[in-house]
């Protein structure tokens, strides 16, 4: 990258030190984690389940993360967790926030380094065609009736972080299940890439932490290990249960429409005055913000799923 497009005029730069740093911690870190879950896996189940949670807050550390939290948990589980999804930065800020298993998509198990790293933290791996709808909702049962939670992504793909897709309704039925004499917990969260060194990020900035399309990850992650501070919103919504609802689909309805509310909420900066935290210093306008960017490499235009 020319030097002229590795530093943002309000000193935010994209530094490749930074990121060289930045990968080869999260080489170490992550080489640490496998040793140490695999030698607990043995000498110490207990603990090894705690092992993933701590491996993601670390990578947020690592990273850089700023992610601030609104909003409690459930406390009763398991949970099926309901996400919106925009980069694979998801998965350590969810990671790190909940003690959790992801359902992820089928193709992910075979992925170099991603695969064997998602079988490690217990991901469920599931197929989405329509016909093993049945067998992967059994899959999902079995996990949350062993009192484990889950986190799904709904959408089916990542987006551009702007707006949430469609939610696909199928795995929701998974809730239909009744754990210890309590139905299943469904909780919406929202995720938003809402800053930048405690700047408001704007739309034309937020596909640098998005991940979609056919972006190359190497290229798209060595970039955004590049920047200082990213600021990332997590809204954990009231918690409901399938029974609150008619069908999977109305749940689903349901879900997807407070996550997008929780999205358009945090990325108008909205958030800090419906929950009552007074953050005033980072709220900035976004627009005065992003017209002092430098030239950056043009990611493509997000067309939807």
């Amino acid at each position: 990258m020319p030097r002229e497009n590795r530093r943002l005029k309000h000193g935010a730069p994209i530094a490749p030190s930074r990121a060289f740093f930045r990968a080869a911690g999260l080489v170490l870190g992550t080489v640490l984690a496998v040793f140490v879950r695999a030698v607990a896996r043995v000498t110490a189940p207990t603990a090894a389940a705690r092992i993933p949670m701590a491996w993601h807050r670390m990578c947020c550390l690592l990273i850089g993360l700023d992610v601030r939290r609104y909003g409690q948990p459930a406390e009763t589980g398991p949970v099926l967790y309901i996400c919106n999804h925009a980069s694979y930065l998801d998965v350590p800020v969810m990671g790190a926030s909940v003690r959790a298993s992801f359902v992820a998509k089928a193709e992910v198990a075979s992925w170099p380094v991603i695969g064997a790293l998602s079988r490690l933290q217990d991901t469920v791996f599931v197929d989405r065609r329509p016909h093993y709808t049945h067998a992967q909702r059994c899959a999902l049962q079995r996990h949350l009736r062993a009192g484990r939670s889950l986190i799904l992504f709904p959408e089916g793909t990542s987006g551009d972080g702007n707006r949430v897709l469609p939610f696909k309704t199928g795995l929701f039925s998974a809730a239909d299940l009744t754990v210890q004499g309590r139905p299943v917990t469904v909780q919406p969260v929202t995720v938003a890439y809402s800053r930048l060194d405690g700047w408001a990020l704007g739309r034309a900035l937020r596909p640098y932490f998005a991940w979609y399309g056919d972006m190359t990850l190497v290229d798209h992650l060595w970039t955004c290990l590049g920047f200082k501070r990213p600021g990332i919103d997590v809204v954990f919504h009231e918690a409901v249960q399938l029974g609150d609802f008619g069908s999977r689909k109305d749940l689903a309805r349901h879900c997807e429409t407070v996550i997008a509310e929780g999205l358009s909420n945090a990325l108008s900066g909205r958030l800090d005055d419906l929950y009552g935290d007074d953050l005033s210093d980072d709220r900035r306008d976004s627009r005065d913000r992003d017209a002092g960017w430098a030239q950056l490499p043009e990611w493509p235009a997000f067309t939807g799923a």
